[in-house]
């Protein structure tokens, strides 16, 4: 932190930990001395990556601080009420509900949900391991199946680790965004701050950019080209793209071909995929889509990026493969300008082990108990919990622990779920708020706000448009009494394992840095191979908890001083010492074989997993694809997570949580502008405001997610005020991709009526 001479306020420099844009903050701290409070939050115009740029969110950390409704210390229910109590009474509370029913019932009695914010805070990425390893439960679940678990995979199965490669914004000639929506979501699983900025510098040195999305989304209007495709036909378009680049003899993936496996063997597969028969299906011309892939071959640079609404359909785990895929073929693979790979600082398994091979990662070894739905990662299918609960017999879910999520609001079949968690014996939670999904706990535990947090990207940084590492220390000191978000978890994790309440988490936090170093001494391909163990953690100082895991990364990683043998390299005091972050460099070519951790040491091309699937897509092509209606999702500048929803300046202005339909099918269902009507989906109904519009195709209505904290016992006066509908109660858990497990979030059927009561 620093002090202005003129006026004594404090500015302090912070990574804003709202979404996986990672943009800077410069955060001024007021009044001089005593206790400081929020001034003034703008974009840190220094910051190495995101050099001032900064979104409406981000200045609203200081809202986020103040407001009335987080909870500051831990609550426990008694008689249906929330109580404030101590932290030891809190833990206590824990012990008494918990562990009884773990030993009475087996440690599967006991599930864990790991949310979105988790990505997002070093306690939890760093910590949630060691709880989930004292709990031992195999009933794991967490928000990935409702978002990226289809690009996670389909990434791992062809280079052997979750290894995804990003558009090279600031190279490319020709841009293709499938389900993207980055000037409201600032770019997802492709971490670019002032991503819109990136956008119109591809157009403003003469490239190209085009959007596919069923709307005509903010996005999409900027674009140079927007294809209306139909939602859920995604991978459908991509077969036909590269079915293309093969007939027409326009596929060249260049060196790469030598490291790739199963190229010879897609021409056959996709032989059915040709623009003519998908033209139909999409809803696009054959022309169009015979034109795009001419025209990404003809690219001097091109790269195809798939995010959301790629992942969130029935066949998710086809379109993200598809994505890569078509870069492979079209030759912008792993080149400058093309997609490439992030080297990220703290470390990742493609710069671990042995170069260029590796076990690669396999998928489906268990499967769940009653739907028997394989794990990926770990991991079952959150879709799948309900079930897991509701169904009696051994093995039965009868407590859960969810960690900085809201799968209420933001899993499929709201109404399912909610029911499921309200038959529960006992539920924990590491949560700030009492929203839909919490109020169900018996005990809640909450974390510091994100000023009280120090920060690194941890996850996100590995997605980066460019190599940086950026490091903040918390900027407002933690209430009394209150432990930090790292200190909860491992005392949580003390009290789940059964070590009981009064556990000194000082060892399992020492065993925890011991653990890492050790990974790192027995790398023979690191840079600290055969070092002494304790020599490495005595070497980091007197840190502890995170900021003691993040040094041993960093040092150990591709960028860090290995422990004395770069004196150059990268620690947490040379971060700590650059508050606008380090920049790195941009994304390097020609990564491919090294990064790969595949067993044949090849890109797969062709996973055995999508050999089995194109079967699936291919009996799709003679289905009935008729006009009825379907739902897709959409998100705004304002909105990320439910909680934001509490924040009364992004929620202020017009109403956002609107039906959006086109003026042909208003006409045809005789919807009124501005009035109310009931959407139907086999699992639920909303009424909601009708927003006649020409932004989505006919056949198409869009809703926005993340609303709806309307909810009996749901603690967000702000949100409660909004006229918003939560669309997870349309959404529909039993449509899905089965390969993933992924929910489809986009184009599910509905109905639509004007409301009896408008």
């Amino acid at each position: 932190m620093t002090t202005t001479e003129q006026t004594g306020d404090t500015i302090a420099y912070r990574t804003c930990p709202l979404c996986e844009a990672g943009c800077g903050l410069e955060i001024t701290l007021a009044p001089p001395g005593g206790d400081r409070t929020v001034a003034r939050i703008r974009g840190d115009r220094d910051d190495v990556f995101s050099k001032g740029f900064i979104c409406p969110k981000g200045s609203t950390l200081g809202h986020l601080h103040d407001d009335p409704d987080r909870l500051r210390k831990p609550v426990v229910k008694r008689d249906g009420h929330f109580v404030e109590v101590e932290w030891d009474e809190a833990f206590a509370a824990i012990e008494h509900g918990l562990l009884p029913l773990l030993e009475r019932h087996g440690r599967d009695s006991c599930a864990i949900y790991l949310g979105n914010p988790s990505a997002h805070s070093l306690g939890p990425l760093l910590y949630n391991r060691t709880l989930i390893t004292a709990l031992g439960t195999r009933n794991r679940f967490s928000a990935s199946t409702v978002d990226q678990r289809p690009k996670e995979l389909s990434a791992a199965m062809m280079f052997g680790s979750v290894t995804v490669p990003v558009p090279d914004l600031d190279r490319t000639d020709f841009l293709v965004m499938l389900g993207a929506n980055p000037y409201a979501s600032n770019g997802s699983l492709c971490t670019a701050p002032d991503f819109p900025g990136r956008l119109e510098r591809i157009q403003a040195r003469g490239g190209t950019v085009v959007c596919i999305d069923p709307r005509r989304s903010e996005t999409a209007d900027r674009a140079d080209q927007h294809i209306a495709i139909r939602p859920g036909t995604d991978a459908h378009l991509l077969a036909a793209v590269a079915n293309t680049l093969l007939t027409d003899g326009l596929a060249r993936p260049g060196r790469l071909a030598e490291h790739a496996a199963g190229l010879d063997d897609l021409g056959a597969a996709l032989r059915a995929y040709t623009p003519d028969a998908v033209a139909p299906v999409c809803g696009v011309d054959a022309e169009t889509i015979r034109r795009l892939a001419h025209d990404l071959a003809a690219a001097p640079t091109a790269a195809v990026y798939g995010r959301i609404g790629t992942c969130t359909q029935e066949f998710g785990t086809l379109a993200s493969w598809l994505v890569d895929v078509v870069n492979l073929l079209s030759g912008n693979l792993d080149r400058v300008g093309g997609a490439m790979f992030t080297t990220g600082a703290a470390g990742q398994p493609s710069t671990k082990g042995r170069p260029g091979s590796g076990r690669g990662v396999r998928f489906g070894r268990v499967v769940s108990r009653v739907g028997h739905r394989p794990e990926g990662f770990g991991e079952f299918p959150v879709t799948a919990l309900p079930e897991e609960i509701e169904t009696p017999g051994e093995g039965q879910v009868k407590a859960l622990v969810t960690v900085g999520g809201n799968p209420v609001s933001s899993n499929p079949n709201t109404g399912r779920l909610d029911a499921a968690l309200a038959s529960l014996d006992f539920m924990v939670s590491v949560d700030p708020y009492v929203n839909e999904t919490t109020r169900h706990a018996d005990v809640i535990l909450p974390p510091p706000s994100p000023l009280q947090k120090s920060h690194y990207d941890l996850a996100l940084l590995n997605f980066g448009v460019r190599n940086v590492a950026n490091y903040s220390p918390e900027v407002l000191p933690l209430d009394e009494g209150q432990p930090s978000e790292w200190e909860i978890m491992l005392r949580l994790s003390a009290v789940v394992s059964g070590d009981g309440v009064d556990a000194d988490i000082t060892e399992i936090d020492d065993a925890a840095a011991r653990s890492l170093a050790a990974s790192a001494v027995r790398d023979e391909f690191g840079s600290v191979h055969d070092r002494d163990v304790d020599e490495l953690v005595d070497a980091v100082g007197d840190r502890v908890g995170p900021e003691r895991l993040l040094d041993i990364m960093l040092r150990t990683g591709p960028f860090g001083d290995g422990f004395g043998s770069d004196p150059d390299g990268l620690t947490l005091d040379r971060l700590e010492a650059n508050p606008h972050g380090i920049d790195l460099g941009p994304l390097q070519p020609d990564r491919i074989p090294d990064l790969l951790r595949t067993p044949s040491g090849k890109i797969e091309a062709f996973p055995d997993q999508m050999r089995a699937d194109i079967e699936r897509l291919a009996a799709s092509l003679d289905r009935d694809w008729d006009d009825s209606m379907v739902l897709v999702g959409r998100r705004h500048v304002r909105s990320n997570n439910s909680w934001m929803h509490n924040v009364r300046v992004l929620t202020k202005g017009r109403n956002r949580c609107t039906l959006q339909v086109h003026p042909d099918d208003a006409d045809r269902l005789e919807l009124a502008e501005g009035s109310p009507a009931v959407v139907r989906s086999r699992v639920g109904e909303v009424t909601i405001d009708v927003e006649i519009t020409d932004v989505v195709r006919p056949g198409v209505v869009s809703i926005p997610h993340g609303f709806g904290q309307n909810m009996p016992g749901v603690q967000l006066r702000v949100a409660q005020e909004y006229r918003g509908v939560n669309t997870n109660v349309l959404t529909d858990e039993q449509f899905f991709d089965p390969v993933s497990g992924n929910i489809a979030l986009n184009g599910v059927p509905v109905t639509v009526a004007p409301s009896p009561a408008g």
